[in-house]
């Protein structure tokens, strides 16, 4: 496990159980507007989901079924499981002005909008059409979507940081530290003072005696 992981676990966000959840993430700017403190929003009836109900991922390609875009296919950009939504990249997408201030009214920019999971299809990789999946056991125990029409193993995308990054398949450089390094404990806290702490471990004779001072 790589320290990214480690250090994001322990900077997860802890959240009211009345939360509600939007398109943006809990800690930013935006979510907390939409969710100040102290003011509690109207309930948002979910169609309740099992873990192994959910059968489409980050970066799995898939088919538009309603809307406008019905029919069009597109990779999952993100997942918000509390409301049963996908965002597609490019697709279902509304337009809007940014940063508007005096005369200027702003910048044109395409924002892709939520869609129920059910309203996408998984995309078989085998012959690029939709098809409903289930969950199945390979002989080595392995859990695995498998397409119901073409009975092939449909693989998860491999996960990837904001960034693109792939932990797994990332490769150390030279000037990279490894985690070996980072984790690795090379200060032991001492009482003295810095000074004479770089002092002893320097060899460096010093008669002179600092002045003593306090910290009071």
């Amino acid at each position: 496990m790589r320290l990214t992981v480690l250090l994001a676990m322990a900077a997860k966000v802890k959240l009211p159980p009345d939360y509600r959840y939007g398109t943006n993430r809990p800690w930013t700017v935006a979510a907390q507007r939409k969710n100040p403190p102290g003011t509690k929003r109207n309930k948002v009836f979910v169609e309740p989901m099992e873990k192994d109900d959910w059968k489409v991922f980050k970066g799995d390609v898939v088919q538009v079924l309603a809307g406008k875009d019905s029919g069009k296919q597109g990779k999952i950009i993100q997942v918000i499981r509390p409301r049963n939504w996908v965002i597609v990249e490019g697709l279902n997408t509304h337009y809007r002005y940014i940063g508007k201030s005096g005369d200027y009214r702003g910048t044109y920019v395409p924002s892709e909008a939520p869609l129920l999971v059910r309203q996408v299809s998984l995309v078989d990789p085998s012959d690029r059409k939709p098809t409903d999946v289930e969950w199945r056991y390979t002989e080595e125990g392995e859990k695995v979507r498998v397409s119901v029409r073409t009975g092939r193993i449909v693989p998860k995308p491999v996960p990837q940081r904001c960034d693109g990054i792939i932990p797994e398949q990332w490769i150390d450089g030279p000037k990279d530290t490894s985690v070996d390094d980072a984790v690795e404990k090379t200060y032991t806290p001492v009482l003295k003072p810095f000074e004479e702490d770089v002092i002893e471990k320097m060899g460096i004779v010093e008669t002179r005696r600092p002045r003593k001072s306090y910290w009071y």
